[in-house]
């Protein structure tokens, strides 16, 4: 490497952190052999689900030179939005909760019913996945990504990249691995062995060769609490191996048909994402809360827990979610998961 790729990939690394990022590796831009093969097993086996995206654009997928021609380096970077706190009440009669393995346990934003609601004491607590608290994370990452990369214009001369943020047929834990920055863990999330999985992955594609990064090995051991606590059994018994279609974060968001009656009782009070296999892992005794203004749960969403959350209409919806990523679920497939995890119903 010159002494030219050096200093670019240390002002990049300056740079990223400077903007906000709490990690970025980098790894040479090249087909992802390995990974492919993993991939089309995985879909062989119907694991996408509905997910029919997930076949589409493979060579793309699998090779990034495809996606960004001429590119040489493809830069990871990790956000983090893990919560200072969860201002939502938590119900004391849950019994499924999972406890974090960390000094200030945080539950799960659970969106407890008022009084004056129809619910009964038998009732949910809602819960949504601790990265829809705030702002659509797309679109914070991706102005973060877009300061960064117009900042590194102005150091290093101009180059050509896109910028990527869950947005593309993009192998995102695969790079973040190759990069240095975690493992993919038995619950198939990247792991940071000093930051846990509570972030947000995003990518720069670019045509410049960078020094690069080395992988780190696993770290999973013979733990297999994500595995124990996932309730309808999405993980394989081995770990690394996720059935799509039975994950909670699936069937709440990107089931677009009505959630299979198998699941009936196992769904935990979820209605939006879910976070159990990242509250029972062990690594993340290690999260520190974010400082991010826009991922601070709004007090839109906070409110709602006093205006009977079963009874949302669209209009309240519209307001509450107008930047929130559960914007994605719709109305309709929401009211079909509070009403899917309600007991009673």
């Amino acid at each position: 490497m010159t002494s030219l790729t050096t200093r670019w990939t240390e002002k990049l690394k300056e740079l990223a952190l400077y903007h906000g990022f709490m990690g970025v590796g980098i790894a040479k831009a090249e087909r992802m052999d390995e990974e492919a093969k993993h991939l089309e097993e995985w879909l062989a086996k119907g694991y996408q689900g509905e997910m029919s995206y997930m076949a589409n654009h493979f060579d793309m997928r699998v090779d990034p030179r495809k996606l960004v021609p001429g590119a040489k380096s493809v830069v990871s970077l990790l956000y983090n939005y893990f919560p200072k706190s969860d201002p939502l009440p938590l119900n004391p009669d849950a019994s499924t909760t999972h406890t974090q393995p960390h000094a200030t346990a945080q539950q799960p934003g659970t969106l407890k019913q008022s009084s004056n609601s129809q619910l009964t004491n038998d009732d949910s607590s809602f819960k949504i996945s601790r990265y829809a608290y705030g702002e659509d994370y797309h679109k914070v990452v991706r102005r973060k990504l877009k300061e960064l990369v117009a900042e590194l214009k102005s150091e290093v001369g101009d180059f050509h990249g896109r910028v990527f943020v869950d947005s593309a047929p993009v192998m995102e834990r695969d790079w973040a691995k190759r990069s240095g920055q975690g493992w993919i863990g038995k619950n198939t999330l990247l792991i940071h062995p000093k930051k846990g999985s509570y972030f947000f992955l995003a990518e720069i594609i670019l045509d410049i060769e960078l020094e690069y990064d080395h992988p780190i090995r696993d770290h999973c051991g013979t733990c297999t609490k994500c595995i124990d606590a996932c309730p309808t059994e999405a993980i394989s018994p081995e770990g690394y191996l996720l059935d799509g279609s039975k994950c909670i974060s699936y069937l709440t968001i990107e089931l677009k048909s009505k959630i299979p009656d198998e699941f009936k009782g196992k769904m935990e009070d979820w209605i939006f994402g879910c976070d159990i296999c990242q509250e029972v892992c062990p690594w993340n005794r290690f999260s520190k809360p974010h400082e991010v203004k826009a991922f601070v749960m709004s007090h839109k969403l906070s409110d709602l827990k006093d205006s009977g959350f079963r009874e949302i209409t669209a209009e309240i919806f519209d307001i509450v979610f107008e930047k929130s990523a559960v914007k994605r679920t719709g109305y309709e497939r929401l009211r079909r998961n509070i009403k899917f995890v309600s007991k009673g119903n």
